[in-house]
């Protein structure tokens, strides 16, 4: 009976697990290529340094879109940078208050600037 017992709610956490597991969302989209890393208030500040030119961020996700999640902020102090995911990941996990890291180019965004990603790993 204890064998029983023991094979069943071993088979449940198995199966709970794998459940879990196969339930997460994707945590990266796009391929990372080496690029340098750039400081996020640096792309604020100067981003017409940086236009063609490929760069790697890191920061804390703020404002995600609520919809479907294909593009967030990066806060410093009082000014942001728009992270456009629409291309390599339209419906994004929603990830608002944990830390990603992202590849892509500046490109000109209405009166200002984003970053255009081409990879995103979400932590």
């Amino acid at each position: 009976m204890k064998t029983i017992l023991t094979l069943c709610v071993s088979l449940l956490a198995l199966g709970g697990f794998l459940l879990w597991r196969s339930m997460q969302l994707p945590t990266l989209s796009g391929s990372f290529t080496g690029a340098p890393k750039a400081a996020v208030i640096d792309l604020i500040e100067r981003p017409k340094d940086f236009l063609n030119k490929t760069v790697l961020i890191e920061g804390q996700i703020r404002e995600q879109c609520k919809a479907m999640g294909c593009f967030f902020f990066f806060h410093e102090g009082d000014k942001q940078l728009r992270v456009d995911l629409e291309q390599i990941a339209m419906y994004a996990p929603m990830r608002e208050g944990r830390p990603a890291r992202v590849e892509g180019q500046i490109v000109p965004y209405g009166d200002g600037y984003q970053l255009f990603a081409t990879a995103v790993e979400f932590k």
